[in-house]
Parts: C-alpha cells; structure tokens; sequence
C-alpha cells in the first residue's frame, strides 16, 4: 500500500496532483508492455513526428512568454522542470497511442524521481499567474477553456478515470521524447548543474499543451531541423553526461517509493498549474467569455488503395464547446444508413472519422463543420481511392482521359498531375462610398475539372484572412467567388485577394478596394472615425482606442467624443463632456459584469461629424472577477470548484501594493498600474488611490466614493502641464494599510508626440489610371498607425484623399485617376497622438501607363513549307506592354524520335511582320518553334513551343490558310475583320476568300459563312452581331483548284460598344476644305494614329494630308474627287484595337461637294425673309432677320432700285445679337408704292431679301395703317377693349359682356335694347374691366338689336350686337344645346295610368325639339303612348304597358345643329318592377275610386231648439253600393220612431228626430262600407231650452257691470 499524507486521506478528492498505489500500477503496466510492443507504420510516424514537431515549437513560444512573470518563482521552476519533461513524453505517447487506436498496454512509462518540495501543506493550485493569483479568494478555482493538446485532469468525475488520466499523460510525454531521439531514461536524469536549462526547456514544453493550432508547415520545418546530424550531436552531449546521470538515478532508487510518488505527484502539480495559466491566458478573451470554433489540429488529406480503411483526425476548440459533423461533397454524412461503413467518435476533444472499406465512391472532399453560437469553421481534406493496375474503370475518369495509359500518376485530386486555375470575369478596382453595398466577384475555372472536389476558397484583406460577420458575406457557388459587402464602412478599404486552391497547386488574384465617406449631414463636419477596438477591459474602466480619419471637412479636428450603448438596448450616451485629441480613451462609469459597444464622433469648428462603425461587444470585467462568478458561470468549467478546508486568516491589513506606475499619459488622463500586495490575507481587497502636486507634500484621495476593484486605474480632471506623484492603498475589513511608494513625478500631457511628416516623396507611373507614390517613414515615430495620402491635380489646388483607412508601409498606389492628368502628392503620418502635417508636394507626373516588355506571342503556325525552309505565322501579342512592338525574334529546334533538341536563333535582326522564313533546314525533319516579341521596355518572354512541323515540299493544289487575322472596329452590332493572303497560293492564283463565323461556345459543326460569293478584298465589314454575344471567325482562300484549310481562329471577341468608344467626323471648314477627324481618349504614351484607305496604309498618298496633335488626328482631301471614293479608317497603335472608319461613296461625295462650295462662296443665311407689318399707331414695319451676324454687318435699303437713307421719313435699325433688320415709316403715301429691298453684307457672305408692295396689296396695306391710326385715337378715351358678345352660362342663361379700357370714376355705361335703355339694377364698378348683361330664361321675346355705350369727358364709344335672324337662331341653338346638355339621365316612373320615362332640365324652350324611340324605331304617338313637357321635366307615358313595350327607350334632344341622346333599358328587371309598381297604383287607384265615402250633405255642428226637428240628408257613394251605419257617441245607434234612419236608392241616406230632446245632444257619426274601404262623418247636435238663453241672456250683462267694479 502506497501511504498518504494525512490530510491527503480525508481530502484527496480535491488535490488531483497527488496518486494513490493505483497510480504507480498503470504506470508499470504500461512500461512493461511498451517494452514489448513497437508498432510504427508510414501514416503513424508521419502523425507523431507533427505532434512531436508542434509541442517543440510551442514550447519555445511559451519560455519567451513567460520568462519574465516567472522570475521570482525559478527555484521552484528549476524543481519541476524534470517532472515538466517527463510529462511532455508522457503527452506525446498519449497522443500517438489514441491516434492509432493503441491500448493502453502499448504505451511505455519510464519511472522518473526528483527530490522533495520543501512545501509542507497542499492548498489547490490556481489558474492565474503570481501577481493574478494575489487578488483571488483561496476557495475558487478559474474556469480555462482547453483544445485538444491541453490535458487537463479533473474533466472526468471518477477517480480511476483521473488515473488513468495520469498515466497516459505521462506516457504521452515519454513517447514524444523519444521520437525526438532522446531517450527518456537519459533525459530524466539531467544533472542538477544543467537545473536552469531544464527548466526553460520544460516550461516550453508546459506552454505547448496550450497552443490552439499548429500548421504543417510549422511541423515540417521542426521535422527537419531535427536532422541527422542534430540527433547525433545531441546524442553526444548526453553521452558526456552519462556518468552524472547514472548517479543520479542511483540516488534516486534509494529513495523510498513514498517519497517518489509524492516527490512526482508535486512536480505533475505545478507542471499542471503552468498548463492551466498559460492556456487561461491564451484563450480567455477578457472582451467575451464566448469565442467562435478554431481548428487545432486539422485533417489532411490521404490516398489509399481500394479495400482499405481510411481514418481522418481533427481537433477543434471553442466554447460553448462546438458541435462538429462530416460532410461528404457538401452532404452530412448519415452513419446510420450505411451500418459500418463510417465510424464517427470524439474523445478527449479528438474527433475522427474512420470509413471501411474504401471503394473508388469514397473518392470525394471531405469537411468537417464546426459550429457553436459564435460561429462556424470548416476543414477540408481529401480522400482518393486508388485500383490497382488492371482494376482500373475507364468509364470513371474524367470525361477526355480516358485514353490515357493505366499507369499515369494520381494525384489527391484525382487523376491529373497538375490544376490549372484561371480567373475569368474578374472583379477590378472598385470605389465605394460608406453605407452602400458592394459585391466582389470572380469566376474560377479549374481545368482538368473533377466532378467530385470543390476547391478551398478563401478571401483576404490586407493579408488577413476575412470571415463572414454581418458587415461581409462570402459565397461559392460552384464555379464563382463572390464576397458581399452590405453596409461599406471605411475598415473594409484595403488589398482584397481572391485564393482558390486545389489539392497542391493555388492562384490568387487582388484588387483594392476604396471606400470614400459618406455625405456630411453637417457640411463641414468631419468624417467619421474608424476602427474602434477596446484595448484593455476591466470592471473599473474599458480603454477604447481608434484612428483618425483622412478628410477634417476643411478645418482641424478639435477632437472626438466617445459614445457608449450597453448590449441589449439602443440607448446610446456621450462618454465626455469635453473632446478629447487623443485617439486612446478610458471610459468608466460602467457597471460592472454588463457588456457594451462603442463609437466615437469627431468634431470640428463647423460641428460633429457621423459616428464610426460600432466595436465589438466588451464585457466590464477582468479576469478576476470572471473566476468569482460560481453560481452562473458564464465561462466553460473545464474544472472543478474547489473549496479547501484551510481555515482563512482573519484580521490581517493588506500590505502596500508593489510596482506602482504611470503606464500611459495623456492631456485628459493618466492611468496607473500595480500589483497586488503579497500580505492580504484571504478576504478580497479594494483600492484607494492618492494625488499630490510635484512640489508638497499634500496627499488628495481621488477615489473616496468609489473604490477600486482592479489593480488599474484612470485617472481623470487632472491639470494639464502640472506635475503629479501618485500612490496607492490596500483596503479590507480590517482597515486600510500602508501606502505604496509614490510614482516619479508626472507631467499631464500626450507622451507620445505627433508625428513628423514623411519626407521624399516619390510618384512613379503604373497604369492609365494609378500612380504608385513611395516614401521615406518620418525620423523618431512611435506607434505609427499609418499614412494617408492626398492627390491634386496640378494648378487646381483642391486636394483629393486617395485612401482613408490609414495604409501601413511605405508604398501605396493610388488608383481612380484621370488619364493624361498631371497631378502631385502629399503624404501624412498617422499616430494616437494624432496627424502629422503634410509633407512637402511631390514633382508633378503624368498619368501613364508604365512601358513593359510585352506579353509572348501565340497561335503559331505553319504557313507554307519547303524542302529546307518553312514559312510561321502567328498572332502579336495581347498585351504590348504600353508600347509599340518592335519587332520578333525566332527560335527553332530539331525533334528526333519525339526528343526535342537544342533551340537555334532562326533571325539575328527583328522581323517587324507576324510571319517569317526560316531557311537552311533539313528536309523531313520535324520541328518546333518559339517565338519572342519585343518594344522599347525589351524583350518579351518566348510563346509556347509550337507543335511539331515537318519540313517538306507542299504539293497541295488548294492555297494555303490565310494568316494574320486581326479584328477592329468592334461595334455592338458589327466589327470588322481583316487577314493576309495566303503565303501558299497552290497551284493557281488566289481568286477571293470566304468568312466564316460561330460563337465560341458553339460546336464545330455551328460555321456559317458570311459570303456566297468569293471577296476580293482582304477586309469584311461583318453585319448582324448580337450584343454582348463572343464570336470567333476563319477565313479560307479559294483559287481553280479549291478551297484551302480555313485560318488560324480570330477571337474570341464580344460584340459590345465600349464606353468612350469614338467614331471619325467629317468636316469642312470655311474655306470649304474636307477633311476626316478622330479623337481617341485612351492613348497610351506612344499610341500613333494610322490612316488607311480600304484598309490599306496611305501614307504616301499624294491626294491625301495628315496631321496628327495629342489625342487627336485629321486627314485633308486636297481635292476630293470619285477616285477618292472608298473607306477610310483609323487605327490607334498600343491599345487594345480601338479604331474606328468613314465611308465615302456617291451620295456621300456629292453631299460633301455642295458643302464645300458653300463654305467657298458662302452667303448670309436668311432666317426670315423680308416682311411688312402695321403697328399700334398705324406706322409701318419692314423687317427681315439673318441666322447670324457679325459685328462688322453692313445693310443696304432700296426702294424701287434706288438707295434710301435714314431721315425724317425712314428710320432705320440693326441688332446684331438676333440678326433682326428693320425700317420704321410713319405713314403710307400714294408714292410710297413699290418695290423694297433689304441688301446685307457681312465679311465675305452677301444676301438679300426683297418685298413688292404695289396695286391691290398695297392698298389693303394702306388702308389697314389707317385703320389701326384711327383705332389709337379711339383709344385714347373711353373704349372697348373686347366688343359686346355673348354667352350662355352653365344655368343656360344668356350673358352679354363686353371688355372695357380707359375707364375712370366718371364714366358712365349705358345698355340698350332696340334704342329703348334697359335699366340696371346693379351699378359697374369696372376694376375687372368687363361688363355684363345676363337675361335668364332666353327666348324668342329677347331677340333684338343691343347696344352698349361708354362716355365721359374724353369721349365715348359703342358696341353692337344683333341678336335677330341668324344670329338669334345661332344663340339660340346654344341655348338649347346647353339645355340639352343639363338634361338628367332616363328615369322610370310608374303611374296609375302605366309606366312613365322622364328627364328634367334647367328650362324647356319650343326650340328645343324633342324625340322618342323605342329600339331604333320613332314612336308614334297615341292615345296609350304621350309625350309631354311638364314644366322642366321632359315625359314619355306609356299607359297600360304589356310585354311589347319591353326594350331600350332613347329620348334625343336636337338643338337645331346636334342632337343629344339619353337612352335607359326597359326590359328585365327594370321593366318587372316598373310594371309590377303600376299594377299595384291601377289597383290602389281603383279602390280609391270605388271605395264608399260620404259625398256630401252632413254638417259639423247642428244647434236646434228643443222640441223641434231636426231632419238631415247625406248622399254616399261606392261601387259596390255601401253599408251604412250610425253612431252616437262612439255607440251603434238603430233607428227607433224617435230617431228615423233610412238609406234609399243606394245613395241618399236620411237622418231624423221628430221632437228633439236635451237627451239629443251629443257626437254623431255616419259610417259608409264597402270592400274597397270605409268612411266615417261626424257631426255634433247641441239641444238648447230658450227659456235658459233668455236667462242666460240676462245674467250676462249683471256679471259685466260687477267685473267693471
């Protein structure tokens, strides 16, 4: 039994790093059987030795790291460095042993000592470094994230897993010592002198565990430096050791196994503590808890063969800890519906993917996708599964390979042994502005093409690559990249690359992209800021930090506000309340353990300029704090909660903090740095922080509200340019204690200064639109963040940013420039500390293209052959470097048995033509050939080898191919094509050509010929193009024996219209001289124009003149006659074929003739001829007007071929500017008839214009002059601007009104009617000047002659109008189309008597003449059909309608000239209600005639005297005869021999009392009823006693007299 320390029994559950006898078992088990098993095969090795490789290179990043937070703790360092050492192989076999599905009995343990900690009592290690671990309670333990190389015991929850944890950390170590070829028995036992090497070595191999990936190329060059020759040298120095070693493990033995474990178990502790630091450190983002997938190890591609198995290996980190799966081309692979063929496992953060069997269907791309809620991350590898020779299916093979030989290589992407990778449709330099969207995009073509692999695109900026997020998307859709920018922000300007890779071969291709600032709300304001980054977060402050941005908006940035939002709102609040100059600020007032977002403002003079994009979301804590977080951890527990049974200490004041210092200074803060105090106790501890001025003594608290938590601190309202010492002090439940020593004295201002401006500054050309500008960086800058450059046009003065995210470097190439523009350059340095001025200007340069040697010819072929000589055509070049080719060089070389020889120098002068003849050679010997273009910048890199030509005598008949085809003139619709004869014209002379044509993409069986008939010419003007449709052309030649083999193919090329595309001008010029004009804006530096004639070169044409200036040319026609007939183009050199033609055919010469004769003999082009016109007072006007005239026109006037002169009579006048010629006459006389002409002379143009004024026409003229004289006079009084007419309103009244002028306060107006004055009621007021007279209801009454007059003072006039004969009847047809037009639409009616059609009008007149139809046909009118007017309603009664009445009733309206129709349908529905309306008033109508009623004969009230009798007689009427009934007072009375009731003849009834009685009295009623309805009269009897009315009589006159009284 191993034995434990005592409190290690009862608690050793909580101190991992101490091992029970278990322990020591597994680790013999595993020595033994390691001893007997050695199992390396290719792959394994290959795998151990990267691992080998990565845990090195980690190591000696992690000793660097650490050195300097380790110092105070290398005696204990040096102590566990053997152990570390140990560990790392133990790694190491562990890692190879689960990579290869080893047992554990596979793996060896080697037993290792070391002496004893001097530590008496464990307590639970921490996670955080020395100075960290100081402010933690002792009873929590730091959550770490951990990857796949970071073992970490405590994961698991049973003690035997921990074990064997343990173990196979140890075995892991051993194992990876060993690889490296150093056995772990010799490297256990480094002597104690050696103890400081060991220990840097082992903290780098502690500080491995931790790192987060490790590329294959990293571990291929640790591989290699592990070399032979290393590996025996390190054997040597072991050896040297050997002896020291062998008395050490000796030592060792003697120690007692408790001992040994212990000793062990504390090194496996601290080697473990280290593990832990390091990787909190790594991975522990103190912004976000939360971090996206990473690969740290990913799987690599294989090639196996048929029927084996194949297993990929990934590890990933990430929390929350990521969710990985396989995909298979894209598909997730599903395990279940294939039962063993793919096996999926994870285990100790390893993920494979093993697949059995491989069969040629597992030939495929393999990703593996890992994904948690910060993102997700793919991995690529390839699997090829190979057959053996004689297994291998043709029909598997990409189609075109299959001829290929079975034994050709295999590649990991398929059966090719090299990509090609080409990038069509390439996206250039683009300019964007912020808040815009932006897409990037690029067709890839991979040639040969797999159909089961997809290649690994990745995109970068600047370098770095670039990962989708909400501000940029990347998309691959099988065959096109395309990277997404939905809102451009200025951090997204810089160098995009485009890299597609597949298998081992990759191409990239970049472009840059700009991104200007977005408009100003405020004009003037500055632009915004850019890369806002929180720099430092703890829970008493974040440091946020940002860059300054290239455009101010005309005067200096006076500083930035700092805006903060916490995550989860959208409240935004200012930071401080003053701007700040430097681009670094801590902003506090946080609460602590809440995450925020950021964006700074700057402003200027004018106002604040638009926020910056927002930062990434920070979380206000430190890492500390992080760790106290044990109810709700918002980090992965990787391990566990620890709580020691150590009693803390209370009642200890914290001792002073240490290390105290100004880490930054600026002119608005200082922050201060410390550590925590080593005397703390166990209780956590606050800050107090203490000022005083440089000069006393005089100690201010600055943070007595609110303590510090953090050992940092920023401190703020601070003077700027006063001095300052600070301290710190540590406060706890016990009391506060001792301050710390004060800081050196601190002067508030910006440490780091503004930049000096670069110097040097040096453009060069680089393109027709870029300008590359280099300079020198500025002495004695710090914290450079980069360079802003300004570009402008020379002599204009206006400065232009070229870039505004800040460009590191000292080069930069500014793009989007004007081509041919001369401009200049200035450069400023950018810091925290903020802009640097601007250099001094640049020299001017113009904007290129930089000259380059041109690109290799292509598509060479033979011409024509010889018995020793051959003829090769080929194609220029597609790029001729800026300038024009020279000339081409031509090499050859011998092809024996398919071994090409060495190349010969076929030219030692450059052949200025596409074709050459190489003499001198063999006959029927095969050959190949090269061929090199060269200009001004030098020679261009040789074509590729031609194919193999055999020299030998052409016997062929038929003529050769054509060559030298080219193409230019290239229009949307149209191009134009031209070639060379043939070098071989065949047994007979060439007699024409014919064209052919397809679209590139189109089969070869797609040629069509564009001529029947053989051309002559060696040019085609090719019609009928599609636009943006790519088109290739051949041509072939024909002679008497045939047609030849067709060209070489010309294209592709795309029928478009570029943008600036310019045709040639035709002009004359006033010497009538005819010439061709053309303009080219996109000339390179050597470009030259070439004229032709039927595309044919016309330089020493006698007929012809050029002169060419800059971007422009012009060709003169000395005479142009029809043997100048033809077409006329112009070529522009070094471009890419711009070119463009004229043609001149019949017409067109005839046209340019008469245009050049006029511009010889010009003359003054009349605009208007001569005319004559009569103003306001009778004066007359004779004008004519030129197109134009110069300010040195002349004009003649004639008058019956004699000159008249200006005077009292004529008065003469010119305008120049309208080219307006006029002659003023006051009056026409009898001797002013005749003729009158205008001669006008201007420079050497003449013209004239003559008018002829004589008999009838010029006496009309004569007496329209006077006439408008007299009508002046008139005007000078009262009178009427517009004469009296008339008007019918939309009432259809008549409305006289007439327009009156020259109107005052006296005038009177007065209305006649046939000389008889009308009265007005209403008295004219005259301010709108018109006078109205309205007559409603017009008619036949109100014909008549009316007048109107207007006098006062001055005089009067008058205006009539007769509204008699024509004229009334004209009024009057208005007056009833007006009626017309106001009539409703057709309603029905129903009657009694039937159905009634009517509309209503404003009025009815008899003029109006009315008419009626029923379907088509003119109603006659009877006694049951009428027509009607009944006041403003027109009716059409039809009386007891039947089904034939049905059908659509038209009621026309003639005004005399119009007729005016309103229709309405009587059928249907409309026609069933109406009649069965009618139906119901017929029947009401009948029971209203029949029905029984009371005729007449009944009084009201009857007053009798008593005694008398009263006889009454009633006559009732009703069909059928009535029922009669009397009542008395509401009660049936019957007729008794008092009261007699009789009713005779159906008619009369009788009512009679003999002797009347006071009884008598009361209501009467006589009811009448029939079945058609009844009637009652009522009547009342009053019965009087005359004896009572004397009486009354009496009294009456008594009760008056006492009243008066």
């Amino acid at each position: 039994m191993m034995s434990l320390p005592f409190y290690q029994k009862l608690h050793q559950h909580y101190d991992r790093s101490y091992r029970n006898r278990d322990l020591r078992t597994t680790m013999s088990q595993y020595q033994q059987e390691k001893k007997s098993s050695a199992i390396y095969t290719h792959g394994s090795t290959a795998y151990s030795s990267r691992s080998s490789a990565a845990h090195r290179q980690e190591s000696e990043g992690f000793t660097q790291a650490s050195a300097a937070s380790y110092q105070q703790r290398a005696s204990q360092a040096s102590e566990f460095a053997l152990s570390s050492a140990v560990s790392r192989k133990a790694a190491s076999a562990y890692d190879y042993g689960y990579s290869h599905r080893l047992t554990d009995s596979s793996l060896r343990l080697e037993d290792y000592s070391s002496k004893l900690s001097p530590q008496t009592k464990r307590a639970k290690k921490s996670l955080l470094s020395g100075e960290e671990k100081e402010n933690l309670p002792s009873d929590y333990m730091v959550p770490i994230f951990s990857g796949r190389q970071v073992h970490v015991s405590g994961v698991t929850d049973t003690e035997e897993e921990r074990i064997k944890e343990a173990a196979a950390y140890i075995a892991q170590r051993n194992l990876l010592a060993s690889e490296e070829g150093i056995t772990a028995a010799k490297q256990s036992a480094v002597s104690q002198q050696s103890a400081s090497a060991v220990s840097q070595q082992s903290m780098s191999a502690v500080s491995q565990r931790s790192t987060s990936a490790v590329s294959k190329q990293s571990a291929a060059s640790k591989q290699s430096a592990a070399s032979k020759q290393s590996a025996a040298s390190k054997q040597s120095a072991v050896s040297k050791q050997s002896t020291s070693t062998l008395h050490q493990e000796e030592a060792f033995e003697k120690k007692s196994r408790k001992v040994a474990i212990r000793e062990k178990a504390e090194h496996l502790s601290l080697k473990k503590t280290l593990e832990e630091t390091e990787a909190y450190h790594k991975k522990l983002n103190e912004d976000s808890l939360l971090h996206a997938p990473e690969f740290v190890i990913k799987p690599r591609s294989h090639t196996v063969w048929e029927k084996e198995n194949v297993k990929l290996h990934c590890s990933v980190a990430g929390w929350p800890e990521p969710r990985l799966t396989w995909y298979k081309n894209q598909v997730p692979i599903n395990v279940h519906a294939n039962p063993g063929k793919y096996i999926i496992e994870s285990r100790y953060g390893m993920h494979t993917l093993e697949i059995n069997a491989c069969d040629f269907e597992d030939t495929a791309q393999y990703r593996a996708s890992a994904m948690n809620v910060k993102g997700e991350v793919s991995a690529y590898a390839s699997v090829v599964v190979k057959r053996y020779k004689g297994e291998f299916d043709e029909m598997r093979l990409h189609a075109g390979t299959s001829t290929l030989p079975l034994s050709f290589a295999v590649t990991p992407y398929g059966y090719a042994s090299k990509f090609e990778i080409h990038f069509d449709d390439k996206f250039d330099v683009s300019f964007g502005r912020e808040g815009e969207t932006m897409s990037l995009g690029c067709r890839v073509v991979i040639t040969p093409e797999i159909k089961h692999f997809q290649p690994e695109v990745q995109w970068y900026q600047n370098g770095s690559p670039v990962s989708p997020s909400k501000w940029v998307q990347t998309h691959w859709s099988g065959d096109r990249a395309t990277l997404t920018f939905s809102h451009l922000n200025k951090e997204d300007e810089g160098l995009y690359t485009l890299r597609v890779r597949m298998g081992d071969y990759y191409e990239q291709y970049s472009a840059y992209v700009f991104v200007r600032d977005a408009d100003a709300e405020i004009e003037g304001a500055p632009a915004s800021p850019l890369d806002v980054v929180p720099l430092e977060a703890n829970k008493d402050y974040i440091i946020i930090s940002w860059k300054q941005p290239a455009v101010d908006g005309g005067s200096p940035i006076l500083g930035y506000f700092i805006d903060k939002c916490e995550v989860g709102t959208d409240r935004w609040s200012q930071c401080n309340d003053t701007p700040v100059k430097f681009a670094r600020f801590p902003v506090t007032g946080l609460i602590e353990g809440r995450s925020y977002i950021f964006r700074v403002r700057a402003v200027n003079k004018t106002g604040i300029g638009l926020p910056s994009r927002v930062s990434e979301p920070v979380a206000a804590l430190d890492p500390a704090e992080k760790a106290r977080l044990k109810s709700r951890p918002s980090a992965p527990w990787t391990g566990q909660i620890i709580v020691t049974e150590e009693e803390p200490r209370e009642g200890i004041v914290p001792g002073p903090p240490t290390d105290l210092s100004v880490i930054e200074a600026t002119q608005s803060y200082v922050v201060l740095s410390w550590k925590p105090p080593r005397q703390r106790g166990h209780e956590g501890i606050l800050y107090f922080v203490e000022k005083c001025d440089a000069e006393t003594e005089n100690w201010q608290r600055v943070n007595t509200e609110l303590p510090v938590k953090s050992p940092r601190f920023a401190l703020f309202d601070l003077a700027e340019g006063k001095s300052y010492r600070f301290r710190v002090r540590c406060s706890n439940s016990a009391g506060v204690g001792e301050p710390s020593e004060a800081t050196e004295v601190t002067v508030v201002g910006d440490k780091l200064d503004i930049p000096k401006p670069p110097s040097n500054i040096i453009p060069s050309r680089n393109t027709d639109t870029s300008v590359v500008v280099t300079w020198e960086e500025p002495k004695d800058a710090k914290e450079l963040v980069g360079y802003y450059i300004e570009a402008s046009i020379v002599g204009s003065g206006k400065w232009e940013p070229c870039n505004n995210n800040p460009v590191k470097g000292t080069r930069f190439t500014c793009h989007g420039l004007t081509t041919g523009q001369s401009y200049i350059f200035r450069v400023r340095a950018v810091n925290a500390a903020g802009l640097s001025e601007y250099s001094q200007d640049s020299e001017a340069i113009q904007v290129k293209a930089a000259l380059a040697a041109p690109s290799p010819p292509h598509d060479i072929t033979c011409l024509e052959s010889f018995r020793d000589s051959m003829v090769l055509g080929w194609k220029q070049p597609d790029e001729t470097g800026g300038a024009e080719i020279t000339g081409y060089y031509v090499n050859y070389r011998e092809v024996i048995d398919g071994v090409p020889g060495r190349w010969k120098e076929a030219n030692i002068k450059a052949v200025s033509d596409e074709a050459y003849k190489i003499s001198n050679l063999k006959e029927n010997m095969v050959y190949q050939f090269q061929v090199a273009a060269m200009n001004m910048a030098g020679l261009g890199a040789p074509s590729a080898v031609s194919a193999s030509f055999k020299c030998e005598e052409w016997t062929i008949a038929v003529p050769g191919p054509p060559h030298s085809l080219k193409y230019s003139e290239v229009r949307k619709t149209s191009l134009v094509l031209q070639w060379k004869p043939p070098i071989h014209s065949g047994r007979t002379p060439v007699t024409g050509y014919f064209v052919d044509m397809k679209e590139a993409n189109a089969k070869e069986d797609q040629w069509r010929g564009l001529n029947e008939a053989a051309l002559k010419n060696t040019y085609l003007k090719v019609q009928g193009l599609q636009e943006g449709v790519s088109y290739v052309f051949r041509v072939r030649a024909i002679n008497q024996a045939g047609v030849g083999k067709p060209s070489e193919l010309a294209g592709p090329v795309v029928a478009e219209t570029r943008p600036g595309t310019k045709e040639v001008v035709v002009s004359v010029d006033d010497d009538g001289v005819i010439s061709l004009n053309f303009e080219c804006d996109q000339m390179a530096p050597n470009s030259e124009f070439t004229w032709s004639k039927d595309y044919v070169p016309t330089e020493d044409s006698p007929r012809l003149e050029v002169e060419s200036k800059g971007n422009k040319t012009k060709m003169t026609f000395k005479d142009l006659g029809t043997e100048d007939l033809g077409i006329y183009s112009c070529d522009v050199t070094d471009t890419d074929g711009i070119a463009a033609s004229y043609l001149i055919d019949e017409e067109e010469l005839k046209r340019l003739l008469a245009l050049s004769q006029e511009h010889k003999f010009p003359t003054v082009p009349i605009k208007s001829e001569l005319a004559v016109e009569i103003l306001e007072k009778g004066q007359v006007r004779f004008w004519m007007q030129a197109e134009k005239l110069s300010g040195n026109a002349k004009v003649n006037y004639i008058f019956n071929d004699k000159e008249i002169f200006e005077g009292p009579k004529y008065k003469m006048h010119i305008d120049r500017n309208t080219g307006i010629i006029e002659m003023f006459m006051e009056k026409l006389q009898d001797e002013d008839e005749g003729t009158y002409t205008f001669q006008v002379q201007d420079g050497r143009a003449t013209g004239h214009s003559t008018l002829v004024l004589i008999g009838d026409v010029y006496k009309k003229l004569q007496k329209e002059a006077e006439f408008q004289r007299q009508e002046w006079i008139r005007k000078q009084g009262p009178h009427f601007a517009e004469y009296l007419s008339w008007e019918v309103t939309g009432e259809c009244n008549v409305l006289l009104k007439c327009k009156v002028a020259n109107i005052k306060k006296e005038t009177h107006i007065v209305w006649y009617k046939d000389d008889r004055e009308i009265s007005v009621d209403e008295k004219h007021d005259f301010k709108d000047g018109i006078c109205t007279l309205l007559i409603t209801e017009f008619s036949k009454k109100d014909a008549g002659i009316y007048e109107v007059v207007l006098k006062d003072d001055r005089g009067k006039d008058k205006s009539r109008l007769k509204l008699v004969d024509e004229a009334f009847k004209e009024l009057m047809a208005e007056v009833c189309k007006t009626i017309a037009l106001s009539a409703t639409d057709l309603k029905i009616q129903s009657t009694a008597e039937g159905i009634r059609l009517y509309s209503s009008v404003t009025y009815y007149v008899d003029d109006l003449k009315v008419n009626w139809s029923h379907n088509g046909t003119a109603i006659k009118y009877t006694d049951r059909v009428k027509s009607g007017v009944t006041g403003e309603q027109i009716w059409l009664q039809i009386n007891e309608p039947t089904p034939n009445d049905k059908g659509k009733y038209v009621m026309e309206l003639f005004d005399g000239k119009t007729g005016h129709q309103k229709m309405v349908d009587l059928s249907g529905q409309a026609y069933d209600e109406a009649f069965a309306e009618f139906q119901r008033l017929k029947q009401a109508a009948i029971a209203e005639k029949n029905r029984a009623r009371v005729v007449g004969g009944l009084p009201d009230v009857v007053t009798i005297q008593e005694g008398k009798a009263l006889n009454l007689t009633c006559i009732v009427w009703g069909d059928p005869t009535p029922e009669v009934s009397w009542l008395k007072n509401e009660k049936l009375l019957d007729s008794d021999q008092h009261c007699n009731l009789r009713f005779e003849a159906g008619k009369t009834a009788y009512f009679t009392i003999s002797g009347v009685r006071t009884a008598d009295s009361g209501k009467y009623g006589l009811v009448v009823k029939n079945k058609y309805g009844s009637e009652t009269s009522d009547f009342t009897v009053s019965v009087f006693i005359p004896e009572e009315e004397a009486r009354m009589a009496t009294e009456e006159p008594l009760k008056g007299n006492k009243k008066a009284k």
